[in-house]
């Protein structure tokens, strides 16, 4: 991975000191603790200056908006303290210098700012890139003060160098290198080890620094939140589908356990009929099971009669009769929740971007799913033009849901592989063919948990004949009039 040293700092300020000297700071945003985004404005023109100190990936850019979305930024409601703090001193202050110490990976602004009571100061704010000790820090210039800073470092973290507010600011200590060599022209041996190809093309373009930086590091980004939440997305499913299928293993051993409750039937119909033929308060009575065909023992309780043991007979027959009726619906309720579970895990699984996740939070979360729009969701289609034909394929049961109630007719035929968790693959045609129905059956198989069998069956029907259950869970229908073609 490039390491954004101090020579990649120093080409940044080389290509983007004229537009930061001078530039005004209109609005300041900390998306994530490590995250910090200042719009400056200078010469009429706006951009989003994005400082990064995570220690996987730290260095400073101006971002593009379209790698803005890639970085997934999402800004909270209510604003950390230390973004309160700059705009408090810096909102509308003017970048008056812009520096590098010697050899450092410290980017400084300095700004000419006013005080409480409308003093005029001297302010800077320090950007320090510098690993897992990334920081940024603002302290007043006259008096070295530091004001605050992105995350205090106390004695208990560092014994070399204290940071947080109201104590002098310092440098941090130099960085003993003994190979100059890699120091001085480290950043080519890291393009040199990288195996990003994409770097390499994009340095190949002679395309502005900023926009090489902007890119590659989004690109990282990008990838380790999609890790990260398709990671906690995972473990959350698995978790919901571990404790359903726990609930349904017990279910059905208590099922088990209650199937033999038509012999406390038996026993009750047995001991009525021979209600004058045995004598009360016995441990046991003797008499022929005439639904057997044989001499049975029954224990009785010997406090009671022979009517009183025939009544808790068939008082044990009609409770377990009705907790058994109660499971059975219990377990078609929990066999649906787990077929839900794992629509959603397999949905996970898959999901090649954090959009295609995002979609996917409602369910995850268990919150109420909201009305979307088309262009909203990134539903994947292939058309082929010459005879207008159009495919769609729901990645998730979002996209699924809008596909069966939205984008379905009743002449268009819907495909889903049979008894898997899969994609709702639609079929728009003038002319359906054969070789069509073939295909979009392939599609349904590639796109669902039995895309590795060597072989799968393949339902395929008119989407007049789809019907959403109330309270079904999202993207779940039933269907009927339909016909399977088996794929290998």
């Amino acid at each position: 991975m490039i390491t954004f040293d101090n020579l990649f700092l120093s080409e940044f300020i080389k290509q983007e000191k004229d537009f930061i000297s001078g530039a005004r700071i209109n609005k300041i945003q900390q998306p994530s603790r490590r995250e910090i985004i200042l719009n400056l404005r200078n010469n009429g023109l706006t951009r989003s200056f994005y400082i990064n100190i995570n220690p996987k990936h730290y260095h400073v850019c101006f971002m593009s908006e379209k790698n803005q979305k890639l970085r997934y930024i999402e800004i909270p409601k209510k604003p950390p303290m230390f973004c309160m703090l700059l705009r408090k001193y810096l909102q509308n202050a003017r970048i008056s210098k812009i520096n590098q110490p010697d050899g450092e990976r410290i980017l400084e602004f300095y700004f000419d700012s006013y005080n409480e009571i409308g003093d005029r100061i001297y302010l800077c704010l320090a950007i320090e890139l510098m690993g897992k000790y990334s920081n940024v820090i603002l302290y007043n210039c006259d008096t070295d003060i530091i004001l605050g800073c992105a995350h205090n470092v106390g004695s208990e973290k560092s014994s070399v160098r204290e940071v947080y507010g109201q104590i002098p600011y310092t440098y941090p200590p130099k960085q003993i290198n003994d190979n100059f060599i890699n120091e001085r022209y480290g950043f080519l041996l890291n393009f040199y080890r990288c195996n990003k190809n994409e770097v390499i093309k994009k340095l190949s373009d002679n395309r502005e620094f900023n926009d090489v930086i902007d890119s590659y590091y989004s690109f990282l980004i990008e990838k380790e939140k999609f890790n990260e939440l398709k990671n906690e997305y995972l473990t959350k499913i698995k978790k919901q589908l571990k404790k359903v299928e726990k609930t349904l293993n017990e279910m059905n051993y208590q099922t088990e356990k209650n199937k033999n409750c038509d012999k406390y039937r038996l026993y009750g119909d047995l001991l009525m009929a021979n209600l004058y033929n045995l004598e009360d308060y016995k441990k046991c009575a003797s008499v022929f099971d005439y639904e057997n065909n044989n001499q049975i023992e029954i224990l009785l309780d010997n406090k009671k009669t022979v009517k009183e043991n025939a009544n808790n007979f068939y008082k044990k027959y009609n409770k377990l009769k009705t907790s058994n009726e109660k499971l059975s619906e219990l377990i078609q309720k929990y066999l649906s929740d787990k077929k839900y579970l794992e629509s959603v895990l397999y949905s996970v699984e898959i999901a090649q971007n954090i959009f295609e996740l995002k979609e996917l939070s409602d369910e995850i979360e268990n919150k109420k799913s909201e009305s979307v729009k088309k262009s909203e969701l990134n539903i994947e289609k292939i058309d082929f033009p010459q005879n207008e034909t159009r495919i769609y394929i729901g990645k998730n049961n979002k996209q699924n849901d809008y596909i069966v109630s939205k984008l379905a007719k009743d002449e268009d035929l819907w495909f889903h592989v049979k008894d898997c968790a899969g994609s709702h693959v639609l079929l728009k045609s003038q002319k359906i063919t054969p070789d069509l129905i073939l295909y979009c059956a392939e599609l349904a198989k590639k796109y669902s948990s039995a895309k590795n069998s060597t072989k799968a069956g393949v339902i395929y029907t008119s989407p007049k004949y789809l019907k959403k259950p109330p309270k079904s869970p999202l993207g779940y229908v039933t269907y009927k009039n339909e016909q399977e073609i088996v794929v290998k």
